[in-house]
């Protein structure tokens, strides 16, 4: 039987955020607009039946792709993204 595809990322602008559906619980990287061109990126969060998986880097991911994209400074208040861009040299640029 084929592996299932993953579920994709979905950005919802209005409530500002993008969330990920897994086994039916949802995981949720929640952002704020400090001004015209810079997003904080406060809070992550994976259900507990759910961690480990690569859930949160896959959120973060799209997120610093969507700001890059866009042309975004980002804040990154949360600690897990913090870290995952310490670590990820290509959105480095983006930190304000």
């Amino acid at each position: 039987m084929p592996a299932e595809a993953p579920a994709a990322v979905r950005h919802d602008a209005t409530a500002r955020r993008f969330t990920i559906e897994v086994d039916g619980a949802h995981a949720v990287l929640e952002y704020r607009e400090l001004d015209a061109k810079t997003l904080d990126y406060y809070r992550t969060f994976v259900p507990p039946a759910q961690r480990g998986g690569g859930i949160a880097s896959r959120l973060t991911d799209e997120a610093l792709r969507y700001a890059r994209d866009h042309g975004f400074k980002v804040v990154p208040s949360c600690p897990f993204i913090a870290t995952y861009i310490r670590g990820h040299s290509e959105f480095q640029p983006l930190v304000r």
